[in-house]
């Protein structure tokens, strides 16, 4: 028999409820968004009562010190400093049982507070979903918390009076018969039965601490009915929310106020970030890693040389992560950031294909800014450069962490600004080569892919080459600007020779139709007075309207071939594509003036 990794620890819910709130447990989705609907908790209580199993929960043994580490902390409800144990799988469970049982707020999607309430009916041993009707029936007890915490303070008799007492007066008001003696026994039983849901044992694993986290990562996909996958950014979220939970609550404030336009905050139109975008933001920039792998090891307190775990590593390396978050979380840092991005015309959500584009472009930003030192003219020229090429080229898709780890082992040599910059330029020349421009970009944008890097970028180019909308005075920018559009896109993407005329010559297949180099975007007003028509048909009515001189501008300035609405149609796709490429490469030397 090989190493034993686990062993099979007999709880009670109440043991790992107390466990949780004592601080022995270490749960961290009290401050990370509970995902589930309230109803889901409402099962989850139904099934206990009629003795169903809810599942497992599993644990894995933290290597502290723990019982050194017991002490007091301000009131009762944390008893251990640093947990004995940190929660794998079941954290939903955990969670749902003691926010329910103990009135514990817990964090949703917008990481605003929120209540979860059950509510409970001791003659039918019902469980609701709290609502206002619950609230004003004197029958339901309106929070199962009220039962619980009264048991806790010793006020249970009380409860009980108090509820038959209630619920009498509720059934005198509207004349109905007083409970009989039968009907307060059961009642008093059903209650009994809901506190005796403390007692329901939950199997529990509990994983040694001597486990690398790949056998921890195995056991967790092998034992999972779901079939998820346990990945790095749950260890760290975990150990962050556990042993820094100060730190874990920046991090989701963070978070949160880049979801809501305020002055002052993260908002921002690029990204709505998430914790684990921050982690990989502080792990690439103060670790100059890409896999998160070494990371949890790291803030584990393990040596990847020795394969040993000691506290001051844990310490060291916990200080790392947190200086480096601090510059990662710098307001002036990120805005200064997402200026430079735009700068590159990337304004809007709806141009970038990738979250990871802007993640490890602002470490590769921190990097610059705080390791090798640019002034604010060379982080713009630079960076807004290196983001143009690296979104247009899918530099940060497929094996993103492979490059970037690349590229981190790449920088160990470059140690002056001046150096820096050259790599970076280097880099850039071997992606954007005249090749790229004649052969592989128009290749790209022969597509009908929704989401395109390539036609993203095209459109960021434009934006950086301030071009108005087709047959518009109207820079294209203004149309992406948060607010301009009210309830109704004021920017539609039109089809240049439209969807119905195609089908009418043939073209029936939306493949052929949707390709990206029959579109470009138009006002709303615009895109309705078109419509189904022609393009000979449209046309005739702008070239009257604009002038030959004003006609042509506006052909030129969107890729669109000299006297394009006579073309045949796949003629007409391979030469734009051309042309497009060449205004993306008319956008790059833009930005390298």
């Amino acid at each position: 028999m090989g190493k034993e990794l686990f062993k099979n620890i007999p709880s009670k819910v109440e043991d790992l409820v107390k466990g949780v709130r004592n601080g022995r447990i270490g749960l961290p989705d009290l401050q990370r968004p509970f995902v589930w609907k309230d109803n889901k908790v409402r099962e989850l209580f139904d099934s206990m009562l009629k003795g169903y199993p809810i599942g497992y929960i599993m644990l894995w043994e933290s290597p502290a010190d723990y019982e050194s580490k017991k002490s007091t902390i301000g009131d009762n409800s944390k008893t251990y400093e640093e947990p004995k144990e940190l929660v794998i799988d079941g954290q939903q469970r955990l969670t749902a049982l003691v926010a329910a049982m103990f009135a514990v707020k817990v964090k949703d999607k917008n990481f605003a507070d929120r209540e979860i309430k059950i509510s409970y009916k001791p003659l039918t041993r019902e469980f609701a979903v709290w609502s206002q009707a619950y609230e004003k029936d004197t029958e339901w007890i309106s929070r199962i918390s009220d039962v619980f915490l009264a048991k806790e303070d010793n006020s249970i008799s009380s409860l009980r009076r108090h509820f038959i007492k209630e619920a009498n007066e509720g059934r005198s008001k509207k004349e109905f018969p007083l409970l009989t003696g039968e009907e307060e026994d059961r009642i008093e039983d059903s209650i009994n039965a809901l506190l005796n849901l403390s007692d329901y044992s939950l199997p529990t694993l509990e994983i040694s601490y001597n486990a690398d986290e790949e056998d921890v990562a195995d056991i967790f996909v092998r034992v999972n009915s779901g079939g998820q996958s346990l990945t790095e950014n749950n260890f760290i979220q975990t150990l962050i929310s556990v042993y820094e939970n100060e730190t874990s609550d920046k991090i989701n404030a963070f978070a949160a106020a880049s979801r809501i336009p305020a002055a002052n905050t993260s908002y921002n139109t690029l990204l709505a970030i998430e914790p684990s975008h921050l982690i990989r933001m502080a792990v690439g920039f103060g670790f100059k890693r890409a896999r998160l792998k070494y990371a949890y090891m790291l803030l584990r307190g393990k040596n990847l040389e020795t394969e040993k775990f000691s506290d001051e590593v844990r310490h060291d390396n916990l200080q790392i992560f947190k200086d480096a978050l601090d510059k990662v979380m710098n307001l002036n840092n990120w805005h200064n950031f997402i200026n430079i991005v735009a700068e590159a015309g990337y304004i809007s959500d709806k141009l970038i294909a990738s979250s990871n584009a802007i993640v490890f472009s602002y470490v590769l930003y921190l990097i610059a800014k705080y390791d090798y030192k640019l002034d604010a003219a060379q982080l713009k020229k630079c960076i807004s450069k290196w983001f143009f090429m690296s979104t247009i080229t899918y530099f940060y898709t497929g094996s993103t962490e492979s490059e970037v780890e690349k590229q981190f082992a790449d920088l160990r040599d470059v140690h002056t600004a001046g150096e820096f910059i050259a790599y970076i330029d280097r880099v850039i020349e071997t992606r954007f080569t005249d090749d790229y421009f004649s052969l592989t970009l128009p290749n790209e944008l022969n597509s009908a892919a929704a989401i395109s890097p390539a036609w993203y970028g095209y459109v960021a180019a434009q934006i950086v080459l301030n071009i108005p909308m087709l047959f518009s005075n109207t820079p294209i920018s203004k149309y992406f600007i948060l607010g301009s559009s009210g309830t109704k896109n004021a920017i539609d993407r039109h089809h240049i020779f439209p969807k119905n005329y195609l089908s009418g010559i043939g073209f029936t297949s939306d493949r052929d139709r949707n390709q990206i180099a029959n579109f470009t975007y138009l006002d709303y007003a615009t895109n309705i007075e078109i419509s189904d028509k022609a393009p000979q048909d449209y046309v005739y009515h702008y070239r009257q309207k604009l002038g030959e001189d004003g006609y042509r501008k506006a052909c030129e300035e969107h890729a669109l071939p000299k006297n394009f609405e006579g073309m045949e149609y796949m003629a007409f796709l391979s030469q734009r594509r051309i042309l497009m490429a060449q205004a993306v490469r008319k956008a790059y030397q833009r930005l390298c003036e």
